[in-house]
C-alpha cells in the first residue's frame, strides 16, 4: 500500500474543514417523503456548487478530477464535522454513477452524471427480489426484447428510495432458458414509466425508506442497458464493487467518530474506572484503527484500478461486525438512556437499528465469507 498525505492534500484538508463548518445544515431534515428528497438534494446541490460535488469523478462529466486520497480527507473531515447522511442521494452518488462511470456509454455518462451530482437526478436500485436477496444470480424479473425495448415484468424489493427515485439501476433476465449469472442485462429505469408500481415496507423504527416495486410490462430502451446484452452480471459486479468498497468509505470514518463519542459519554458517566468497559473500548479502538487501516489499503488499491476488487467484501464484513459490536458496547455502558432521542446524550436510536441491518444490507456477511474465501483466499466454492 502506497498511500500519504502530501502538503498539497493538508491544505485541501484545511479548506475542507472550513467549508464544512460554514456550511452544514443547521435545519433537520423533514419527515415527509416530498421534503426528505428536497432537504438532501438541496444539500447535494450545495456541495456541488461549493466544488465538493464528485471528488474523484471526472471533470468531464461534473466532477473535481481529484484523486481518491481527497475524497477519503473529504469523508474524514465530514465524519468529523457531524455532516448529515446522504438520505436519498446514495445509490446515485455511491455507486449508479461510478458504475456508468466504469460501464456505461458516453451519452449515458454526460446524460445522468451532471444531474446525479446537482442532486437532479436521485436513484435507486432494483436488485433483490422475494426470491433473490443476498443470492443475486437467483433473480427471475424478466424482460424480452422487442424492437429496440426491453420489456420487464416483475417484482424487485428492499428498494430503498424508490418512492422518491427518478431513475433505477435495474438487473434483469434477458435471455429465456438462463440460469444463475447468465442471461443478465443491467439496465437504467425512468421509475416514471407506465407500469411501475411502488409500495412502501414500514420499518420497526417508524420510517418507511424501503419498498417493493412491480413491473408489468414496463418498456424501457435498449439504449438504456449499461453494457451488453446478457452481460449484466459482469456490471452487477462493478456496481457492487463500489457499493461494498469505496461506497462504504463514508460509513467508516462515521464509525470511528461514533466511537470516541461513546469514549466520550463513558468519561462523563464516571465508568472509565471499570476495567471491564477499559478493555471493551481498547479493544473497539484497536478494531477501528484497523478498519481504517483496510480503508486506506482500498483507496490505494482503487487508485491504481476502475473497479473495486473483491477486497471490499473484507472491509465490509469487518465493518458490519465492529458496528454491531460498537453498538451494543453504547447499550451494555450507557443503558437504554443510551437510545433516547431527548435524552441526555442525544444518541439516535436509527443509528442502533441501523447497524443490525448493515450485516445484510450489500450483501449478509455469510456472502462475503463465501466471496473472501472463494475469490481472495482460493478456496473451495461453498456450494
Amino acid at each position: 500500500m502506497d498511500l500519504s498525505f502530501t502538503d498539497e492534500d493538508c491544505a485541501f484538508r484545511s479548506e475542507v474543514r472550513t467549508w464544512l463548518r460554514e456550511n452544514i445544515p443547521e435545519t433537520q431534515r423533514p419527515e415527509d417523503v416530498a421534503g426528505a428528497r428536497a432537504w438532501d438534494t438541496a444539500w447535494q446541490r450545495r456541495q456541488f456548487d461549493g466544488g465538493y460535488g464528485g471528488i474523484a469523478w471526472p471533470r468531464e462529466y461534473g466532477g473535481q478530477g481529484l484523486s481518491l486520497v481527497r475524497q477519503l480527507i473529504w469523508f474524514e473531515e465530514y465524519a468529523q464535522a457531524g455532516g448529515p447522511d446522504i438520505g436519498c442521494g446514495f445509490v446515485g452518488i455511491n455507486h449508479g454513477g461510478p458504475t456508468l462511470i466504469a460501464r456505461g456509454s458516453e451519452e449515458q455518462k454526460r446524460r445522468h452524471l451532471p444531474k446525479i451530482l446537482a442532486g437532479e437526478e436521485v436513484w435507486c436500485q432494483g436488485f433483490s427480489e422475494p426470491g433473490a436477496g443476498s443470492d443475486l444470480a437467483a433473480i427471475s424479473t424478466r424482460a424480452s426484447v422487442d424492437g429496440d425495448e426491453l420489456v420487464v415484468n416483475g417484482q424487485k424489493i428492499w428498494t430503498s428510495y424508490a418512492h422518491m427515485a427518478d431513475f433505477q439501476e435495474l438487473l434483469v433476465r434477458s435471455e429465456a432458458g438462463a440460469i444463475r449469472h447468465r442471461g443478465l442485462t443491467w439496465v437504467i429505469c425512468d421509475m416514471h414509466t407506465p407500469g411501475i408500481t411502488v409500495r412502501r415496507i414500514a420499518e420497526m423504527d417508524g420510517g418507511a425508506e424501503f419498498c417493493e416495486v412491480f413491473y408489468d410490462n414496463v418498456r424501457i430502451p435498449l439504449a438504456n442497458v449499461v453494457g451488453e446484452v446478457g452481460d449484466g452480471w459482469s456490471v452487477a459486479m462493478s456496481t457492487l464493487g463500489f457499493e461494498r468498497g469505496t461506497g462504504f468509505m463514508k460509513l467508516q470514518t462515521e464509525l470511528a467518530v461514533a466511537l470516541e463519542r461513546l469514549v466520550d459519554d463513558a468519561n462523563a458517566l464516571g465508568v472509565l474506572t471499570d476495567s471491564g468497559v477499559r478493555t471493551t473500548l481498547g479493544d473497539l479502538r484497536a478494531d477501528v484503527l484497523a478498519m481504517r487501516a483496510m480503508t486506506y489499503a482500498t483507496v490505494s488499491s482503487a487508485a491504481r484500478t476502475d473497479v473495486p476488487g473483491p477486497e471490499g467484501s473484507m472491509t465490509k464484513l469487518f465493518y458490519g461486525d465492529l458496528a454491531r459490536r460498537l453498538h451494543d458496547a453504547r447499550m451494555d455502558i450507557i443503558g437504554v438512556d443510551g437510545l433516547d432521542r431527548s435524552g441526555r446524550y442525544g444518541y439516535d436510536i436509527g443509528e442502533y437499528l441501523y447497524s443490525y441491518a448493515i450485516t445484510i444490507a450489500g450483501g449478509t456477511s455469510e456472502v462475503q465469507r463465501d466471496i473472501v474465501g472463494e475469490r481472495i483466499l482460493g478456496l473451495p466454492r461453498n456450494r
